[in-house]
């Protein structure tokens, strides 16, 4: 090998290291506070006050689990209930409203389509916590306060799914598609129900996926709008609990294991619908 070709080779090699080294930092970065959570969960008050989490001894996961699920009456079952709740079915009816809109903005012209288009993607860029107390104002007059619909009804219209499900429309929904549907006989609503929902499949579960984690992990709504603790959900319970454990220790160990457990369910529904959350993000990238 000539010495140009080993100098063109170097700045390969340096620049594919340099890759590999930031993206073992970033793996690190994400996985180093979820090891300790879970080494966390293992350990009783009393080895957590004196950062013993890598001994094996004061094994007190079980434990901690029982008293999780005892604590304060139970109150953290009920919490997790409301948070599948608020995010499963909120995510599922917000992802079917979005993709639905963005089919129609992008099959169908209408007065002034773009500049509502462009108010959605305005919409996008206001932050979640700018809204909540406009939010808090039209729920007190409509005497949704302090009720479980004040926190999911905000959750079903989500700007940004709604720019989603428009460019999954224009990746996976051919025009020639509709109209041969058309042509058939079968009305638009037949035509979205039964050829481009299916069609939309994987750009659903993307929206769905998104929308689940910001509604599983949304703590400032349910701050401003509730305040009967059996509406919590587990972001918002667990912060109480987090909050008492200054004045009372024993909350310690039941926040981390919380923790734990709150995790899972985002874990669960990445793993199982991973499959097609990666099609969704490929859409339109070929043609």
């Amino acid at each position: 090998m000539s010495a140009t070709d080993s100098s063109l080779l170097r700045p390969g090699l340096l620049g594919r290291a340099t890759v590999n080294a930031v993206v073992a930092i970033s793996v690190l970065y994400t996985l180093l506070p979820v090891l300790w959570l879970v080494l966390a969960a293992t350990k009783n008050r009393d080895a957590l006050f004196s950062s013993d989490l890598l001994s094996l001894s004061d094994f007190s996961f079980f434990q901690n689990l029982q008293d999780l699920f005892a604590m304060d009456g139970g109150l953290y079952g009920r919490w997790y209930v409301n948070s599948l709740l608020y995010a499963v079915v909120g995510a599922a009816v917000g992802a079917l409203v979005s993709v639905a809109c963005g089919y129609a903005f992008d099959k169908y012209s209408f007065r002034h389509k773009e500049k509502l288009f462009g108010l959605v993607l305005a919409a996008v860029m206001v932050p979640q916590t700018v809204l909540a107390l406009p939010l808090y104002l039209m729920a007190s007059e409509t005497g949704l306060v302090n009720t479980f619909w004040a926190v999911f009804i905000p959750v079903l219209f989500n700007p940004f799914g709604v720019y989603l499900g428009r460019i999954f429309a224009r990746g996976y929904v051919p025009d020639e598609v509709l109209e041969a549907a058309r042509v058939d006989g079968a009305g638009e609503l037949t035509t979205y129900a039964r050829v481009a929902l299916r069609m939309l499949g994987p750009g659903l579960i993307t929206v769905f996926l998104f929308q689940l984690t910001a509604i599983w992990n949304n703590f400032f709504l349910p701050m401003v709008m509730l305040s009967d603790q059996d509406l919590y959900p587990v972001s918002l319970g667990l912060y109480q609990w987090n909050s008492a454990a200054s004045v009372s220790p024993e909350y310690y160990p039941v926040v981390i294991m919380g923790s734990l457990l709150a995790v899972l369910p985002l874990i669960l529904a990445f793993v199982l619908l991973q499959r097609f959350w990666r099609s969704g993000l490929t859409a339109g990238a070929v043609k």
